[in-house]
């Protein structure tokens, strides 16, 4: 048993190493897989997006439930497909300093990187995206377009509130991964973790990144309530409140939690 739980002990540690390798060896391959993490979250919110407008046709109400379901998958594209998404890193860095296995310069440095980038690939992506016959053609009426708007539409404190509680469930969903063994297994407990913030609406901020620009690209133009001060007010809540939840609430809290102590470990 206690070697199971060193295992998770030495998994995250040996991400933080591996992560730090790439970044200082070959920044342009960091700064890719960061992009590829808003490839997979920009289609798992146009292919969400896109069935809850469907669903709402048929049964009003119902495309929240079938939203948060295909979101969902988004984790389990990242996870499996090694992307670096910021708010997982929030995670990662947090315990890279706590436990003095990055200096702070460097920890932030990636982290920095990793945001910047998860923005840079999901304003690309979600540009291609409206393209696409599904995204061409988009309502005011449209699924996404009401999602968007609700949530640049909540005050600071609730995006603050909903950032802490979302992060809390993204890292919560990549420590189940680091811990299962079994794939099976690992997707199904991913998606009911993350369907949690996904259907609740919570705030998310590389999943913001995405949720806006396709809005914007799609809907040809700002939707109703966008402007740079919403956008940038959103950002910077749900950012700070995704870093709480991530960064010191599980990342912080976690590494401490596991320190001095062989008997319980998690």
């Amino acid at each position: 048993m206690e070697v199971q739980h060193r295992g998770l002990i030495y998994s995250i540690i040996n991400s933080i190493q591996k992560k730090s390798e790439l970044f200082e060896h070959s920044y342009a391959r960091y700064a890719a897989r960061s992009m590829l993490a808003t490839l997979f979250l920009s289609m798992g919110v146009a292919i969400a997006s896109y069935i809850a407008n469907r669903a709402d046709g048929i049964v009003m109400g119902s495309g929240k439930f079938f939203y948060a379901f295909m979101f969902s998958w988004s984790l389990v594209m990242i996870i499996y497909m090694n992307a670096e998404l910021g708010t997982s890193n929030m995670m990662y860095m947090t315990e890279a300093i706590h436990r003095k296995i990055l200096k702070p310069g460097l920890a932030l440095k990636i982290l920095g990187t990793c945001i910047l980038f998860n923005f840079i690939g999901a304003v690309v992506f979600t540009f291609l995206l409206s393209f696409t016959d599904a995204y061409s053609h988009v309502t005011p009426d449209h699924y996404l377009i009401q999602a968007a708007t609700a949530k640049l539409a909540k005050p600071p404190m609730t995006q603050l509130i909903e950032g802490i509680f979302a992060n809390v469930i993204v890292n919560t969903a990549v420590f189940v991964s680091i811990r299962m063994k079994d794939d099976a297994g690992k997707v199904i407990s991913m998606i009911f973790i993350i369907f949690i913030f996904a259907f609740l609406g919570f705030e998310h901020v590389i999943a913001n990144f995405s949720t806006f620009s396709l809005a914007f690209f799609a809907n040809g133009g700002p939707i109703e309530g966008m402007t740079v001060g919403s956008v940038l007010s959103n950002f910077f809540f749900s950012g700070i409140g995704n870093y709480i939840g991530g960064g010191l609430l599980i990342g912080l809290l976690y590494s401490w939690l596991n320190q001095s102590t062989d008997l319980y470990l998690d």
